[in-house]
């Protein structure tokens, strides 16, 4: 039997590793900074809810679907993207859906109709749809695998950041300004992002930091595998299957409370639209400390047994179930934006965990893929159906109502992860026969 083209990588091995130079963290930061860009344009959106909602008329279910037409367009179109930026060219395919994203929120802001807001804000979510996932691959190719949670954590907590200030600064704008200059100042902030990174990322200065074989993320063409091989790198086991799942499903209580805390603390507390996006903001900011925290953690205690990445997934989702009901169930008041804010910090906790349990799964090859694999649940599952459902049950049964009826994902994932987990074992022996098996 002849060898496969990839392989599995189904492990962390604790091996020594060498110092990480000081470019791998230099093209971190860019890249983090552009998924700041990425969520900037996408959530400031929410911060000017109440004003669109009472210039155009508008209703919840219409302004739900302002904010799902990007994850929509993300969810559906993030494989295709990444499978092609695979390659053609990882650091060329960021620079174009960048720009294209930035450009787009600029069209937002000249918008005169829903109409014309909804095709820009497609058109926002097509130059964000394989980013989170090629962004990543890239970050992951240049640094050694021990650190994949953390940086995973972080990575992922770029969207939280990026959704703070997008809030804040479409709160401040708004204020100030007008809704219009709250996507005009988003987009200008991108261009001139993106054309720091095209300046700095070369692929020249990237190629001496990668393993062997992964010549694609430098921007020249990438490894070229069957569309068969890539299924099974893909889908190769149960475990990555429910990491994929159970990433998704946390996340469609964050994205409903990122898209709607602004409205509910301006229905429920009272507070003026830019207040309510700068405390909102606050909340978004929780979740993204949280994200970073629990990779770190997750890395921590799983260092010695990466089964604990599980465990540690299982734990987020369950503390975060638990602490938004209770918080729910209160009056309002102090004590209800506490838990919230608790509730929030573990809310996507579990995006960490779940990206390194798909690096560990997969093929470094199809990395790229890969992420999109997992962008594409958790857009589908989580961040795409979010705010629109949100949106459509609060029309018929109030916000209020409608933010408790959606706080049974997390505990729906938690279920997805015990699978996972309970299945990892057998998973990882089957990969590895299968490895041994090829190589003989």
């Amino acid at each position: 039997m002849h060898a496969p083209l990839i392989e599995p990588t189904v492990v962390d091995i604790p091996v020594r590793q060498p110092a990480v130079p000081m470019y791998a963290w230099v093209v971190f930061a860019l890249t983090v900074g552009l998924l700041f860009s990425d969520y900037m344009s996408r959530q400031v959106l929410n911060a000017v809810f109440p004003l669109l909602k009472s210039a155009w008329g508008m209703s919840d279910t219409q302004l739900g679907s302002l904010s799902s037409v990007v994850a929509l367009m993300v969810g559906l179109l993030t494989f295709p993207l990444s499978v092609l930026a695979d390659r053609w060219g990882r650091i060329r395919s960021i620079v174009l859906m960048a720009t294209l994203w930035s450009l787009a929120t600029l069209g937002c802001a000249i918008s005169t109709r829903y109409g014309e807001m909804l095709f820009a804000r497609a058109l926002v979510g097509l130059g964000e749809a394989a980013y989170g996932s090629v962004g990543i691959a890239v970050v992951l190719s240049i640094f050694p695998a021990r650190l994949r949670s953390t940086l995973s954590g972080i990575f992922a907590a770029g969207s939280a950041f990026g959704s703070v200030l997008g809030l804040a600064l479409g709160g401040v704008f708004s204020a100030h300004f007008g809704w219009r200059w709250s996507f005009a100042a988003m987009g200008c902030f991108g261009i001139v992002l993106v054309i720091t990174y095209s300046i700095v990322v070369t692929g020249k200065r990237l190629t001496p930091l990668l393993p062997p074989g992964l010549r694609d993320v430098s921007g020249k063409p990438g490894v070229r595998i069957s569309f068969r091989t890539l299924m099974a790198g893909l889908f190769s086991s149960t475990s990555v299957r429910c990491a994929y799942v159970g990433s998704g499903l946390q996340l469609l209580v964050p994205a409903a409370l990122w898209a709607w805390m602004p409205s509910f603390l301006n229905r429920y507390y009272a507070l003026a639209p830019g207040k309510a996006a700068l405390c909102a903001a606050g909340f978004v900011l929780i979740t993204g400390l949280g994200m970073s925290v629990c990779g770190m953690v997750t890395d921590r205690v799983s260092a010695s047994n990466p089964t604990r990445k599980w465990a540690s997934a299982i734990v987020y989702c369950l503390a975060s179930f638990m602490l938004l009901v209770v918080a729910f169930r209160l009056p309002n008041g102090p004590l209800q934006l506490m838990l919230i804010g608790a509730g929030m910090f573990f809310g996507a906790g579990s995006c960490g965990p779940s990206s390194a349990m798909v690096a560990n799964l997969t093929p470094p090859q199809i990395h790229g893929s890969a992420f999109a694999t997992l962008t594409l649940a958790n857009n589908l599952l989580g961040l795409a159906p979010a705010a629109i459902i949100t949106g459509a049950i609060a029309d018929r049964i109030g916000l209020f109502g409608a933010l408790n009826v959606i706080l049974v994902a997390p505990l729906i994932a938690a279920i997805v992860f015990v699978f996972g987990w309970r299945n990892y074992t057998k998973d990882l022996s089957r990969l590895t026969a299968l490895r041994e098996q090829a190589v003989r």
